[in-house]
């Protein structure tokens, strides 16, 4: 087995971490790159289940892991925490162009050219009001019926 030319992130603090540094978003993945104090090349890979099966997860982080052991050593930026997230439109992504646009992404973050920082980021949504379309067709989940109709009286 080879020796990986990088230390593998697998703490979630390390993860939220890069999140603060350069972000550079391409059509397969979005590269989060921040820099660690001295603690030497690190990546991170993270795939959501909104991205596929597990089947399609798994095969999507082979080959990011393959790009980062081949890329890494050369176009890797030193003391800093590189994190892979997974796009859908990098599933079937050609290889060679993921290889390129990671090289480019690298090169960005390298030259601090990283794309604008992402707004806050917002807490579960309110609940959703009924539109008019809505009204009169039933009761409502775990409500009580929306008629104004009185209810009968039992004798």
């Amino acid at each position: 087995m080879t020796q990986i030319p990088y230390q593998i992130l697998s703490q979630r603090s390390d993860f939220l971490a890069a999140n603060s540094g350069t972000r550079v978003a391409r059509a397969g993945f979005v590269l989060l790159a921040n820099r660690n104090a001295g603690k030497g090349v690190r990546a991170g890979i993270t795939v959501t289940k909104r991205i596929g099966n597990a089947v399609v997860r798994n095969r999507m982080k082979r080959r990011f892991r393959a790009l980062l052991r081949e890329l890494l050593p050369e176009h890797g930026l030193p003391d800093t925490d590189h994190v892979l997230i997974g796009r859908e439109n990098g599933i079937e992504r050609d290889f060679s162009l993921l290889r390129e646009e990671l090289v480019a992404a690298l090169g960005r973050a390298r030259d601090g050219k990283g794309d604008p920082p992402r707004g806050p980021r917002r807490g579960k949504r309110p609940p959703r009001k009924h539109s008019s379309a809505d009204r009169g067709k039933g009761p409502a989940k775990g409500g009580q019926a929306s008629s104004s109709a009185p209810e009968p009286v039992a004798p």
